[in-house]
C-alpha cells in the first residue's frame, strides 16, 4: 500500500521555536519527513547543526531522520546571527535536559544533494520543502535544481511580516517603537538574513504560486501562554497524582520559559512567546482532510461575505542596503505583499488558523514523542 503521508524536506535553525517545528514534523501522523537541513541564523551553523541532531536525540528520532550542513552564510551576504539576548549563546538555551547528539550531521554530501535526490525520489506534486529560517538553503535549492520547482507541492516559509493590520496580532516594540519586523521596525530576521535568497523565490513565479509564507502577523496570533505551557507540561488532563511530569515535557517547557522571558524583556509581549516555527509544518497538511488539516483562513473574514474566498499575493522584498543599514531604518529586508485578482495564482499569505487545534495536535506529537521515548528505555 503506498504512504499517504506528505512527504517534508525541514529547512532550519533550531532555534527553540525550531524544535517544535522538528517534533510536528517527525510524529504528525499525516507527514514523513524525508531530512533535516541547517542553516545559519539563530545562531552560527556548527551551533543550529548540533542543536538539530540534539533535539532529534532528546525526541527518539537520531537513527530515523538524518541531518545535513547546509550554509553558513547568505547567498551574497555575511552571516547574520540572531542576538544572544533571543536564543541564547547555543541558539537553545535555557535547559540541561537537552541531550547530546547520538548520531551526527551527515557530511557525506550537501544538505542541496541530499534533498534534491529526496525530494526527486518522490512522486510528483506529493513533497513539500518547509524553511524556519534564512531561505538560503530553500534558494539554493531551487537555483540548483530548477526541474524541482515543478516536481514538488509546495514551498512553506516561515518569515517577513505585513504590517497594516493584516492581522489582529500584537507585534510588540522595542524601546517604545511599535514594529512590523522582529529584527528592525520594517524586517523579519529570517528575509533580513538573506534577502536576496527571498526575493529569487518570490520572483519565480511557478514557484512563488506553490510557496506560502507564514509571516509574523500570524505567528504572533498563537502565543505560548501559561495554558499551553501547563498542556505541554502536564497533558490534556492536567497533572495527576503519582505521575510525574517527563523528561522530554520539562525540557520543552523550560525552553518555552526561556523563550518568553526573552520575548518579555527585548518585545514587551507578556502573554508568551510566539511559536513561529511549527506554523509552517501545519501549513503543508492543507487538503490532507478532515482528520488531519489543521485549518488556515486564505481571505480576510472582516471584510464581508462577498469577497473572495482565497487571496493570494505578488510579494516582492526590499534588497537594497546592508544589515548595518537596516538597523539604522532602512526598510532593508521588508517584504511587501500585493493583492492579486481573483483566480491569479500567486503566494498563499494565510491571515489566521485553527489555534485550539493546532495545541492540540502538537501535544499528541509530544505524547508520541513520549511513547516512543519510553519504548526504547
Amino acid at each position: 500500500m503506498a504512504d499517504a503521508r506528505v512527504p517534508v524536506w525541514l529547512d532550519c535553525d533550531p532555534g527553540h521555536d525550531d524544535t517544535f517545528a522538528i517534533l510536528l514534523a517527525a510524529y504528525h501522523p499525516a507527514i514523513r519527513i524525508l531530512g533535516v537541513s541547517t542553516v545559519f541564523g539563530n545562531a552560527a551553523l556548527e551551533k543550529t547543526t548540533l542543536n538539530a541532531s540534539s533535539i532529534l536525540t532528546a525526541i527518539g528520532k537520531a537513527h530515523e531522520i538524518p541531518v545535513y550542513v547546509g550554509a553558513s552564510q547568505a547567498l551574497y551576504r555575511p552571516a547574520m546571527h540572531a542576538p544572544t539576548d533571543i536564543h541564547g549563546e547555543s541558539g537553545l538555551d535555557g535547559t540541561e535536559l537537552l541531550p547530546k547528539p547520538l548520531v551526527p550531521a551527515n557530511t557525506s554530501v550537501s544538505a542541496i544533494g541530499a534533498a534534491a535526490a529526496a525530494l526527486k525520489a518522490e512522486a510528483p506534486g506529493t513533497a513539500w520543502v518547509v524553511a524556519t529560517g534564512a531561505f538560503t538553503n530553500a534558494a539554493a535549492l531551487f537555483l540548483a535544481h530548477p526541474d524541482l520547482v515543478g516536481h514538488v507541492r509546495g514551498l512553506s516559509l516561515m518569515g517577513g511580516a505585513i504590517g497594516g493590520g493584516f492581522t489582529r496580532a500584537v507585534m510588540g516594540n522595542v524601546d517604545g517603537v511599535p514594529r512590523i519586523g522582529n529584527w528592525t521596525q520594517f524586517a523579519e530576521f529570517n528575509v533580513l538574513a538573506d534577502p536576496e535568497a527571498a526575493a529569487a523565490i518570490f520572483g519565480t513565479k511557478e514557484l512563488a504560486a506553490k510557496t506560502t509564507l507564514i509571516p509574523l502577523d500570524v505567528t504572533h496570533l498563537v502565543l505560548t501562554t501559561q495554558e499551553v505551557r501547563d498542556l505541554l507540561l502536564y497533558g490534556p488532563d492536567g497533572p495527576k497524582e503519582g505521575e510525574g511530569k517527563t523528561t522530554l515535557r520539562i525540557m520543552l517547557v523550560e525552553l518555552l520559559m526561556f523563550f518568553a522571558k526573552t520575548y518579555s524583556d527585548v518585545f514587551g509581549i507578556t502573554e508568551g512567546p510566539p511559536l513561529h516555527d511549527p506554523l509552517a509544518v501545519a501549513a503543508v497538511l492543507t487538503g490532507a482532510g478532515d482528520q488531519h488539516e489543521i485549518p488556515f483562513c486564505d481571505f480576510d473574514p472582516s471584510a464581508g461575505p462577498d469577497l473572495p474566498q482565497r487571496e493570494r499575493y505578488e510579494v516582492t522584498v526590499v534588497t537594497e542596503g546592508t544589515y548595518e543599514d537596516a538597523q539604522a531604518g532602512a526598510r532593508t529586508g521588508q517584504i511587501i505583499a500585493k493583492l492579486l485578482p481573483p483566480g491569479e495564482e500567486g503566494v498563499r499569505i494565510p491571515r489566521n488558523l485553527d489555534i485550539p487545534l493546532f495545541w492540540k495536535v502538537l501535544e499528541e506529537c509530544v505524547s508520541r514523542a513520549d511513547a516512543a521515548n519510553a519504548a526504547t528505555l
